[in-house]
């Protein structure tokens, strides 16, 4: 099942309804790009003020490491003519529906990627802000790659690599892991009520969720519907 897929015209975001039979408590993913086109942001906003939980993904605290690996996402919409603008909470939270962010501190982030090899761990430091500038000068073509396409399951041996590897299991598993307590609470606490929560995290983390949800609870796929994340002027 595809998450984000990538085509040579436009970046799409696939809104998933996870249910199960014979209860009322559903799950709604929203696979997020953290730097996009405003009307996509604009779109997950109203659909978010349908639901009656919002589980966002969110880092807390302050780490100057952190604060360099978030200059990828701060620089790449700097160039207005881009037509991209970062993720905020204004430009995603509705008003009036209760938040809960279940995510690490900065300082717990970095604990993780400290495990890292040195080289690579000071690499990744120095090279996300120069790809933010890339991602300036660029523009949206940028992220027209197909290795950037996520699946629940790798369908080939490129994206099986791409998806398990070192650094990628520093920057997702101990993060998913605290995402999946929180939602297993939610399930244990809130099955039978007839509400919709919805979870608001990086398309990385989503695979995770849906087999999380899956294996655990028995919630699958239902429905689901296509985001335009952004499309590319000519």
């Amino acid at each position: 099942m595809q998450l984000i897929d990538v085509s040579d015209y436009a970046v799409r975001s696939a809104v998933i309804m996870m249910r199960r039979k014979d209860t009322p408590l559903k799950f709604m993913l929203f696979p997020m790009i953290h730097v996009a086109s405003p009307a996509f942001y604009a779109q997950v906003k109203d659909r978010l003020a349908e639901c009656d939980l919002i589980v966002l993904e969110g880092i807390t605290g302050k780490s100057w490491r952190a604060s360099m690996l978030l200059l990828a996402y701060r620089f790449a919409p700097l160039r207005r003519s881009n037509g991209l603008v970062e993720q905020t909470a204004a430009n995603v939270l509705p008003p009036g529906v209760p938040v809960l962010s279940p995510d690490v501190s900065a300082v717990e982030a970095m604990d993780e990627l400290r495990k890292l090899p040195r080289w690579l761990y000071w690499s990744l430091l120095f090279w996300a802000p120069v790809m933010g500038l890339v991602f300036a000068l660029r523009g949206p073509r940028v992220f027209l790659d197909p290795d950037l396409t996520v699946e629940d399951l790798p369908s080939t041996a490129r994206a099986e690599m791409l998806a398990d590897n070192d650094l990628e299991r520093a920057l997702l598993d101990r993060r998913d892991g605290q995402l999946l307590t929180a939602l297993a609470r939610i399930h244990t606490e809130r099955w039978q009520e007839p509400i919709t929560v919805a979870v608001v995290y990086g398309a990385g983390h989503m695979p995770a969720v849906v087999h999380g949800l899956l294996d655990a609870y028995g919630y699958r796929p239902r429905d689901g519907e296509w985001f335009t994340v952004y499309v590319p002027d000519p």
